[in-house]
């Protein structure tokens, strides 16, 4: 890949990356080896504590450095520091930040990495709560969607994972194409000696599960199959065990670990990939979520058929003929799912297959690390025309400033009081 201009990039972070807790944490690592193997400086900003599972951003050459929210002196370390880009971790990042950087540098480059849409995950929550489908009214009316859409409306371009995503924003919110970038997991090509390299079918054994028990699309997916679908399994398969992975566990999680039952609750994975990959089937029933499901694109590099729903489907496959397993949204059908894979090789083998063709084309060969740094580039050859086309974006951050400056800075005096 070739070497664009020297820039310095500052992702200010939600959290500081945990890349083995949570997809999240895998992709923002993603992120940060993509600038620095274009030769640019990368600094890495965060109010939020440090954790014993944090990545050491040091070893690969990033600044890692602390800040503090409703406080001027951000104002004076972004100002010094003087990036040519800024990205933020999330929509409450840029409501946080968004002001100060645009106040302190008003040529840097502001790039917002939603994650996964925060109000569309929301949203669903409640209606899946509510026993109702989660329609595009609901979304409309939502507050969540009122301070996100502002969000991606504020900054010059918008990272989001899933095509799904991309075309609910253009096409029910009227975001316009040039705000937005289509940037899915990236991911490296396997090579055939990494495939033939896995457990072959044969030499696995059980059903597996894994995900941030934080996350709570990931929690009740655990409640689900403890209630609903496990005994449907371990009825037909008495010797199957179904092992649970994540980090964060709860107290909840805990008390459904069940040996006789052969529900296994088995907190954090030391190698996630292995445990992955020693499993016949990963089992995902999400019944709400948003963006791509990181756990499934796992589970495919493992060369591990999976069960999920449409929900957990939802980015992931073009057609119905080429999924890396099954796709069911009932109980009994989840259950018979899990079963037939597990036990029928050539289908199994099929679903494998089919789950390395989906890394290839959708993930790895068109190549979106390069899109996305010829975006960066090329906005930044043309921002204040950018801006000047983005009128919805103006109007926000003028009166979106005015507001939130002054609430900081209340804050901020408050602290000082104190």
């Amino acid at each position: 890949m070739m070497k664009a201009d020297q820039q310095h990039v500052l992702i200010i972070g939600f959290v500081w990356p945990e890349p083995n807790s949570s997809a999240a944490g895998k992709r923002m690592l993603e992120l940060i080896h993509l600038f620095k193997d274009q030769g640019w400086e990368v600094t890495f900003a965060s109010s939020a504590a440090e954790t014993e599972h944090m990545s050491d951003l040091e070893d690969i050459g990033v600044d890692q450095v602390s800040i503090k929210m409703n406080s001027s002196t951000f104002d004076q370390f972004v100002r010094e520091l003087n990036p040519s880009t800024v990205l933020f971790d999330r929509f409450v990042i840029e409501e946080q930040f968004g002001w100060r950087v645009a106040e302190q540098c008003p040529d840097a480059l502001q790039i917002l990495d939603t994650e996964d849409l925060h109000f569309l995950r929301r949203a669903r929550k409640k209606a899946h709560k509510e026993n109702q489908p989660c329609t595009n009214k609901d979304l409309l009316s939502s507050k969540d969607a009122k301070r996100e859409i502002a969000s991606i409306f504020r900054s010059d371009l918008s990272l989001i994972i899933s095509e799904a995503e991309m075309d609910l924003l253009q096409n029910v919110f009227d975001v316009d194409r040039s705000l937005l970038q289509y940037v899915p997991f990236l991911l490296d090509p396997m090579t055939e000696n990494e495939k033939n390299g896995l457990p072959d079918f044969s030499d696995r054994k059980d059903f597996v599960t894994i995900g941030n028990f934080r996350h709570s699309p990931n929690m009740d997916a655990v409640r689900y199959l403890k209630k609903k679908i496990w005994p449907l399994i371990r009825k037909e398969l008495p010797d199957a065990c179904l092992h649970i992975y994540g980090s964060y566990i709860t107290q909840e999680a805990e008390q459904m670990h069940n040996p006789e039952e052969g529900f296994l609750v088995k907190g954090r994975a030391e190698d996630a990939k292995q445990v992955v990959a020693s499993a016949k089937v990963l089992l995902a029933p999400l019944r709400f979520g948003a963006g791509l499901k990181g756990k499934l694109v796992e589970a495919m590099q493992c060369g591990t058929p999976s069960v999920t729903t449409s929900m957990g489907a939802e980015g992931m496959v073009g057609d119905t003929d080429n999924r890396a397993g099954t796709i069911a949204d009932h109980p009994e059908e989840f259950a018979a799912a899990a079963r037939n894979l597990y036990s029928d090789e050539k289908a199994w083998h099929e679903a494998q297959e089919n789950g390395f063709s989906i890394l290839k084309d959708k993930f790895v060969e068109p190549d979106f690390d390069q899109q996305l740094i010829e975006e960066i580039n090329k906005l930044q050859k043309n921002l204040q025309e950018h801006r000047t086309q983005n009128f919805i974006g103006q109007m926000l951050r003028h009166h979106t400033a005015e507001s939130t400056k002054y609430m900081g800075r209340w804050i901020e005096a408050k602290n000082q009081n104190m």
